[in-house]
């Protein structure tokens, strides 16, 4: 590890750290429905929409009553964004006259979308249009990131209260997450990126001659926009000539802005945050490492001051910070080491390569290996999913640690709100082996975790690994799976992996060696995102309103302490050790037969 990574990495937790904790301290208040003071204005546009919606603020709901509210919600969300994309070539601020979106690709993009994935099977800038981008892109990721805030808050509020039947107003809570947090951020963050020459318009596209021409082959597409290939199976070539480039327009960094800070990652551009027009300094590449787990981790100091114990936001976010350093020193020692096959060039190309400092290929120059490689590792143990380099380039160890972090199930900071309560409920599983061991009945934070809670805790932990090794399976074995691979062996079962992996676990990045724009993948990886966003909220839900109706047990002599460095070990022992379990063997059969294949040629 260099010291230029070191100090990078050690830049990055110290300025995060004194960010997170006011903006958890604001959370908080958020969360509780406490009036902030200087935000009296908000406060009137809240009250304004709860009057025209017919909510009554101070009504509470209970668990069952909360999670329909959530689904309709989100399946009406759904519904809009795969109409406004089957009618764009009909709507306004369309400049470019881009045509309808097909059907399985708007189906597959609303689910994304919704789920607060964003996972991407199209090129954004020659897709949709302004209108799609703005209206149900940009605004579903404001919904999807509150409805994440949402849930976390519910089950906060589970833990703090004493002996009753409601979690809050699930219209409430995704009100105020959206008023109070999200949009005025994202619009102070979108000013910022402006400023540093993120585009923000709506010009047409504009093309712009080349100062030489640039002949380039590409694979060959039919009539159904799929790779031909031939007789062999091999894609056909086709040689092209250009003159001039093309340069995207757009309203780019609003979208960007909440993208980031709602942990959403669909980008306007199909390069994502590698993007100069998305992501133009390393001043900007820094802060939108920032702003991916600026909420994710304030919403640790969120849960200790709601439940009236700050240790516990430090300890959980303890926890969320070891398992991120280890595995971001794996990413960036794996990235700056050259491929062994360079050694066969001879010596002076292979000191040629040592000396650029490791693996080039697919990060962005702009920013270099080690920016990027951190870069991967934010986005992925967030589920945020922006890029900023090719993942798919990356060596076989360095690719399989933004797989494994989203394997864990993204409680590694994760998501708006879900990694705060992915990672709760991998703290009740583990005062449940705790509580094994001593042979005392489990608690957490006063609230005895009896079998109902570990039932649906079960659920909430196997649902995306059955998911993911389910759907990855079934792709191996039909030809329609098969038939998207780019390359041969172990290194397309990884991207077939990883592509399950990201869509179960909400990311939406991807290893883009795979042509997933296919009605096969497109229905399978949707299928993926639904439940795997939606059959672990429910079951979230109905833990939360089980604890809210206990009583609070007041602390004894034999109560386990949560706030310790032996409760930050047994967590992250708990949450390692059942993605050892559930991924190990696809693990070996992908990137890590892939690193031994490197020293057998």
């Amino acid at each position: 590890m260099t010291t230029q990574s070191f100090l990078l990495l050690v830049a990055f937790l110290a300025v995060l750290l004194a960010l997170t904790y006011p903006m958890g301290l604001y959370l908080a208040k958020v969360g509780d429905g406490t009036r902030i003071l200087g935000l009296g204005w908000i406060a009137k546009v809240e009250n304004f929409l709860y009057r025209r919606s017919g909510i009554t603020a101070d009504s509470a709901m209970g668990w069952k009553t909360y999670a329909i509210a959530l689904l309709v919600f989100n399946a009406l969300g759904a519904i809009v964004v795969y109409a406004v994309q089957r009618l764009q070539a009909r709507l306004p601020l369309n400049p470019q006259a881009f045509a309808n979106v097909s059907p399985d690709s708007a189906f597959n993009t609303a689910i994304s979308f919704v789920s607060n994935t964003n996972w991407q099977g199209y090129g954004g800038e020659s897709t949709m249009s302004y209108l799609t981008q703005m209206l149900v892109l940009t605004g579903q990721n404001f919904f999807s990131a509150a409805t994440g805030m949402a849930v976390a808050f519910a089950l906060i509020r589970s833990f703090s209260s004493r002996s009753v039947k409601t979690i809050g107003n699930f219209w409430v809570d995704i009100t105020r997450s959206i008023l109070y947090v999200l949009l005025p951020f994202s619009v102070v963050f979108a000013v910022f990126l402006m400023g540093q020459g993120v585009i923000q318009n709506f010009s047409a596209y504009k093309d712009v001659t080349l100062l030489d021409p640039v002949t380039y082959t590409q694979p060959k597409n039919g009539p159904d926009s799929q790779p031909l290939k031939d007789s062999k199976g091999d894609p056909v070539l086709e040689i092209l000539t250009t003159k001039t480039q093309t340069l995207a327009m757009g309203p780019v960094a609003s979208q960007e802005a909440i993208k980031l800070l709602g942990t959403n990652g669909g980008g306007f551009f199909n390069a994502n945050s590698a993007h100069p027009f998305e992501n133009p300094t390393p001043l900007s590449n820094f802060f939108q490492m920032l702003s991916i787990f600026l909420i994710p981790a304030g919403m640790c100091f969120a849960f200790g001051r709601m439940v009236g114990d700050i240790r516990q936001g430090w300890a959980v976010l303890g926890a969320m910070t070891a398992i991120f350093v280890v595995t971001t020193v794996v990413v960036l020692i794996a990235e700056q080491q050259a491929h062994p096959a360079l050694q066969a060039l001879g010596v002076d190309q292979a000191a040629s390569a040592l000396q650029s400092g490791g693996n080039m290929e697919g990060k962005e120059t702009r920013f270099g290996i080690s920016a990027s490689a951190l870069f991967a590792a934010i986005t992925t143990a967030a589920s945020c999913g922006a890029v900023s380099a090719m993942h798919d380039s990356f060596m076989p160890l360095g690719g399989m640690v933004p797989l494994v972090l989203m394997q864990f199930g993204e409680v590694v900071l994760g998501g708006v709100g879900s990694g705060l309560y992915g990672m709760l409920i991998f703290a009740i599983l583990a005062v449940f082996i705790a509580g094994l061991m001593i042979g005392r009945t489990p608690e957490y934070l006063g609230k005895k975790i009896q079998s109902f809670e570990m039932k649906m805790t079960s659920i909430a932990i196997l649902v995306t690994p059955a998911l993911v090794l389910a759907g990855t399976a079934i792709a191996v074995m039909l030809d329609p799976g098969r038939a998207g691979i780019a390359n041969p062996g172990a290194h397309g079962f990884s991207e077939i992996l990883y592509a399950f992996s990201s869509a179960a676990n909400n990311n939406g990045s991807a290893f883009a060696g795979l042509s997933a724009n296919t009605p096969f993948y497109n229905a399978m990886l949707a299928i993926a995102m639904w439940f795997g966003r939606f059959a672990m909220i429910v079951p979230i839900l109905a833990v939360a309103g089980s604890l809210a109706a206990k009583k609070r047990l007041e602390v004894t002599a034999g109560t386990m302490p949560t706030h310790g460095l032996l409760f930050v070990a047994l967590l992250v022992g708990v949450v390692v050790l059942v993605g050892i379990l559930n991924y190990v063997p696809a693990l070996a059969l992908g990137p890590i037969v892939e690193h031994l294949q490197l020293f057998t040629h």
